[in-house]
């Protein structure tokens, strides 16, 4: 471990340079990238310091303002969360939570193995109290103002009741206010359709639940939405359980590989096809950099104490970059102490709820 540089007035978050498909080199560009537009950041790097000093160095912005946690062994793509709760604590992807369980980072950030990452994450830093099951929050490109939709859960649970569901949209509020600027955020209950007989019995429960507790959360609740709608601008978060999620995102990823390759062939086709390109250019350059997933890179560990960042594990330096500005951004909000307050009045609403209940019985 090397001396810890000044930092002080510094919001450090606690990077895992091994977990990415690229290697470090591509975490350590990624970070570089942060620290240039952002002076305010400080950073935790967690792997061989042997090696990762070596990449450091080659990079001016970053002098004095990382700090080394050597560690040799690293969570591979293939490693099961069970093995590596029983035997990673020698791993850059355990320093990088330790760090922020001691209180020497304000978040963490990995673009390794989600499951466990999220396995550790549980172990180390633990759930909020009153949170059932952590949830995986992501951006979805919208049509909304503000450019973006929240979705959860894309993954960290494959169920969810209807108090899950109701935690969920708790905390996608509480992120919709600090990650986005959304006062009074707007939440979709996702659904096989908006009529409140559909969907499983589990969703119309949520439903009433969410709605009991919309104006005291200080949210409006849209009701159901559909798939159609996560992209639009019915409302600003979108709660469902991690199965739907996950199978969401991957369609959406993968929808959007396909348009862009089939612009890509379609501009190709004729000499005229290739002179319209180039005098769409500039529109062209305009959409891929809105609905390009670098920029929006980062799942967020919802219910946990402490912010945890899961970056794609393809990621590049930009979308590394991306998913540092995120944790710096919710770390600034004081994020992690104002979702721990908001899960902690799930109680207190439960209980108004169960008392008033009886009277509107009657």
């Amino acid at each position: 471990m090397t001396a810890q540089p000044t930092q002080t007035g510094k919001i450090v978050i606690s990077v895992d340079a091994m977990g990415g498909d690229s290697g470090p080199s591509v975490v350590v560009a990624g970070i570089a990238k942060s620290a240039k537009k952002n002076p305010e950041i400080g950073f935790l790097l967690h792997g061989p310091e042997n090696v990762l000093s070596k990449l450091v160095a080659k990079r001016r912005v970053l002098d004095g303002r990382v700090v080394f946690r050597d560690c040799g062994d690293v969570v591979t793509m293939e490693d099961k969360p069970s093995q590596v709760v029983r035997s990673g604590k020698n791993t850059s992807m355990w320093s990088a939570l330790e760090s922020v369980r001691q209180g020497e980072a304000h978040g963490a950030v990995s673009c390794g193995n989600t499951g466990a990452l999220m396995a550790l994450s549980m172990m180390r830093l633990r759930k909020l109290p009153g949170v059932n099951r952590p949830a995986i929050a992501i951006l979805w490109p919208s049509r909304n103002p503000q450019g973006f939709n929240v979705m959860l859960d894309v993954g960290a649970d494959v169920r969810a009741d209807a108090k899950d569901l109701l935690q969920y949209a708790l905390m996608g509020a509480s992120y919709a206010r600090n990650g986005m600027a959304l006062n009074r955020p707007r939440i979709g209950l996702l659904n096989v359709g908006t009529e409140e007989h559909k969907g499983r019995a589990e969703l119309k429960e949520a439903h009433a639940m969410i709605s009991e507790f919309a104006d005291r959360a200080n949210f409006e609740f849209v009701g159901f939405v559909e798939g159609s709608d996560i992209p639009g601008d019915k409302a600003d978060v979108v709660v469902t359980d991690g199965f739907t999620g996950n199978v969401a995102i991957k369609t959406g990823e993968g929808t959007a590989s396909l348009i862009g390759d089939l612009l890509r062939e379609a501009f190709k086709y004729s000499p005229l096809s290739r002179l319209a390109s180039v005098l769409a250019i500039t529109s062209l350059q305009r959409l891929k950099k809105r609905i390009d997933p670098r920029r929006v890179n980062g799942g967020v560990f919802l219910g946990l104490n402490g912010t945890v960042i899961k970056s794609h594990g393809g990621a590049d330096a930009t979308g590394v970059s991306a998913a540092i500005k995120l944790a710096f951004t919710l770390a600034q909000s004081g994020f992690a102490e104002k979702l721990a307050a908001r899960v902690a009045s799930t109680a207190e609403l439960e209980q108004d709820a169960a008392q008033s209940a009886p009277q509107t019985e009657k």
